[in-house]
């Protein structure tokens, strides 16, 4: 399968907030609180992707978007990979590229917040290089403001020292 990251342009908000949503619903709807999990609408996917398309890149292959990535500053603030994509390198080579782009930045030490209890995403980010520091509560957006979540913060060491 031929990879193609590209930076994605309005034509792609639709098939990025899609594949968000549902990634992000299959990952989290059992280990959320109940109330950001009714925050998370279709609309509130559309809305952030909108808003983050200028800090995402998409990876394509045979002209379908197989997953995202989108980051703030220092951190890999989002990472998901359509079922399509699963087991074809697609997710190896966004968190490379999310890697890349937030050293080029000017950051050190690349870091996530996953959600805790999402075992599947840890094992992803562990075996990619980065490692977990711990517990912390982030705040994230919503549209009635900001919810605290407890995540695990997965911190790329390997780039603090490149």
């Amino acid at each position: 399968m031929n990879l193609r990251l590209e930076t994605p342009t309005q034509e792609h908000v639709a098939d990025i907030s899609a594949i968000w949503e549902a990634g992000w619903h299959e990952a989290h709807a059992e280990i959320v609180p109940a109330g950001l999990l009714r925050l998370r609408t279709t609309q509130s996917f559309l809305d952030r992707t909108k808003y983050c398309l200028a800090n995402t890149r998409i990876v394509q292959a045979d002209g379908a978007i197989l997953g995202f990535c989108m980051i703030k500053e220092d951190e890999l603030y989002q990472l998901y990979v359509a079922p399509a994509g699963r087991g074809t390198g697609a997710a190896q080579t966004l968190i490379m590229d999310a890697e890349n782009r937030i050293r080029a930045a000017g950051y050190n030490t690349p870091w996530l917040g996953c959600a805790v209890g999402n075992a599947r995403a840890m094992r992803f980010y562990e075996k990619s290089g980065w490692t977990n520091q711990g517990r912390e509560v982030i705040e994230l957006d919503t549209s009635e403001g900001t919810f605290p979540l407890e995540v695990w913060r997965f911190e790329n060491l390997r780039t603090a020292n490149a």
